[in-house]
């Protein structure tokens, strides 16, 4: 791969993936807190289950040492089966508490995530189509899965438990001191090498995993990006140049991983080493100790037991770390995430009930539009739709055409001028109300996995069964259905890829007419229909536009000519409008381009 190739997939998933903060920060923990604060009981559970766990882990060593004290060093075998059974309760005991406390922390944290996730897909739900052009689909997978689930593990294995092995060490710590004050110190005296060790490896780790997001993002980019055109990659045949970029972004990927990998086995290596060492020490000054009478072989093994479990939690606070970093900058780019706001338009006025409705069905009054700031597509658009009228709008690819309908159902708000439904600006009513009286088919139809009655009945759930047959039939595609064999319950495929472009089409003209809309947009809609299958809609099309405002952008002289009325924008402008003949007549733009509708 070239450096510029190299550079370019480096891109894709870069930007926003750098986020990485404290491996604690608490502002970040304040915005978790909304929501586990539903659950606040389930987390006071899990924290009075901590010190339990903690102090029966902590009691073992010292039963251990009372028992070769006071019953094996001094040949009482007697009394020491009630100690076992007492050791053993221990063992049991703790397990059971550690048991509840972790399947209350993975409950606790399920319940929170889940309400996070649904926070989070409804708050993209409730943007606007400007949000989609800037947001990569990719990304906003990432954050509602795998970040989610980042923060999820924080729960089982981040903030408590690192609060359960604090708990620990000074447990421990305070143990040690009343055992015995000598053996305390000489076991604190490789603190300073600890402390070193455990800063060596965090630094390492924070640097290893800023370059591991960064290109796990140039991965997941570049794999949804080339799944979804993976006929376009096979048709030019580029799978092996693809295969090839893909294997240079694994390979990335895997290198970035070898810093934390040094970090972590150093940590872990270094860590053991320290406390064999720490055990080492103590058994050699023990040695004399114990045969002066000053120490006992239960305190010394006691001692021991309590060194292996203060370095077990500093030996483990490596994936403890990535886990906590991981989260911490999931969180932060989650919170962006639902920082970045653009919904729809507050609603000034209360909309009235249709029938009250007064003015021309459409109305567009000085519209001036760009998707970005430095280019404006639409520039003072002006046109009037009455009630019943079909109108069609013409003119060469990039002219502003589509943008219209996306302003006409608020995907997009103009930034001057205004767009009227029904006499009332768009921006007075809800969105929900602007898109129940407007129906857009477009050329490029959209199925979702489930079945035929599914997607037909898809913006008007209360359908029955007869409604959806009725709609299939009335556009020819009932035809279809007996061609296939099928039924409306016939299993839909991911996307639609089980339906012919024709076959979807068909589909998306019965989801209209099943919807029974006030004004009906095709947005060229026939532009995917073979001549043979246009002839068999003809008619459903006539029956679906009948007694409707529509708005048709078409490519095909026939849907033209059915107009009451053509609008040809040029370049953003409103250049000429009339009848088909009438136009025809001026000779203008709408003469030059008849024989590119013809085609």
């Amino acid at each position: 791969m070239s450096q510029r190739e190299h550079a370019s997939a480096r891109g894709r998933g870069m930007a926003g993936e750098e986020i990485l903060g404290k491996a604690y920060d608490a502002r970040l923990m304040g915005r978790i807190w909304v929501f586990v604060r539903p659950h606040w009981r389930l987390l006071i559970v899990a924290f009075a289950l901590m010190p339990i766990s903690v102090g029966f882990e902590l009691a073992q060593p010292y039963v251990l040492k009372v028992a070769i004290d006071d019953y094996i060093a001094a040949g009482r075998i007697d009394g020491l089966g009630p100690v076992a059974l007492l050791f053993v309760g221990l063992v049991a005991m703790q397990s059971l508490t550690s048991y509840a406390q972790l399947y209350v922390l993975n409950l606790l944290g399920q319940r929170s995530m889940r309400d996070l996730r649904l926070r989070t897909y409804s708050h993209v739900l409730s943007q606007r189509a400007a949000f989609f052009d800037r947001m990569p689909v990719g990304r906003l997978l990432t954050r509602m899965t795998s970040d989610v689930e980042s923060i999820n593990e924080m729960f089982a294995a981040g903030v408590v438990t690192l609060a359960a092995d604090m708990l620990k060490l000074i447990g421990i710590i305070v143990m040690m001191l009343v055992l015995n004050v000598e053996l305390a110190l000489i076991t604190f005296c490789t603190i300073p090498l600890l402390a070193a060790v455990v800063e060596y490896a965090r630094r390492g780790m924070r640097a290893s995993f800023r370059t591991i997001r960064v290109k796990l993002a140039a991965m997941n980019a570049y794999l949804a990006e080339h799944l979804a055109g993976m006929k376009v990659v096979q048709l030019f045949t580029r799978e092996r140049r693809a295969l090839r970029e893909f294997n240079q972004i694994n390979r990335d990927h895997r290198d970035a991983y070898l810093g934390a990998i040094k970090a972590d086995v150093s940590l872990y290596a270094i860590v053991e080493a320290i406390s064999v060492v720490a055990v080492a020490s103590i058994a050699w000054y023990s040695t004399g100790r114990i045969g002066e009478g000053v120490l006992t072989v239960g305190l010394v093994i006691a001692f021991i037991e309590y060194i292996n479990k203060f370095f077990i939690p500093v030996r483990d606070l490596s994936a403890k770390y990535t886990v906590m970093q991981s989260a911490m900058a999931a969180t932060e780019r989650i919170m962006t995430l639902l920082e970045r706001d653009e919904p729809d338009a507050p609603v000034t006025q209360q909309p009235a009930d249709r029938a009250d409705a007064t003015g021309e069905a459409i109305e567009f009054e000085d519209v001036r539009f760009g998707y970005r700031d430095d280019e404006e597509i639409l520039h003072g658009v002006s046109f009037r739709v009455p009630r019943g009228e079909t109108v069609a709008v013409v003119g060469p690819t990039g002219s502003g055409k589509s943008t219209i309908i996306r302003l006409l159902t608020r995907l997009y708000e103009p930034q001057h001028g205004v767009v009227r439904l029904d006499g009332r600006d768009v921006r007075g009513l809800t969105c929900a109300d602007v898109r129940s009286r407007v129906a857009v088919v477009s050329q490029d139809v959209f199925l979702f996995s489930g079945t035929i009655a599914d997607n037909v009945r898809l913006g008007r759930l209360d359908a029955s069964d007869e409604d959806v047959d009725r709609a299939l039939e009335s556009v020819g595609a009932n035809r279809m259905l007996a061609r296939r064999g099928a039924t409306p319950d016939e299993p839909v495929a991911e996307t639609g890829s089980n339906f012919s472009a024709g076959e979807r089409q068909l589909l998306a003209f019965a989801r209209a007419m099943v919807r029974d809309p006030d004004v009906l947009v095709l947005d060229e809609a026939t532009a995917h229909v073979d001549p043979e299958a246009e002839a068999v809609i003809e008619q459903g099309l006539e029956a679906l536009m009948r007694d409707r405002t529509s708005l048709v952008i078409a490519h095909r002289l026939s849907t033209v000519r059915r107009a009451d009325r053509i609008l040809v924008i040029v370049r953003g402008r409103l250049v000429e409008q009339g009848t088909h003949d009438e136009l025809l007549a001026l000779g203008g733009v709408y003469a030059r381009l008849e024989g590119t509708l013809a085609r």
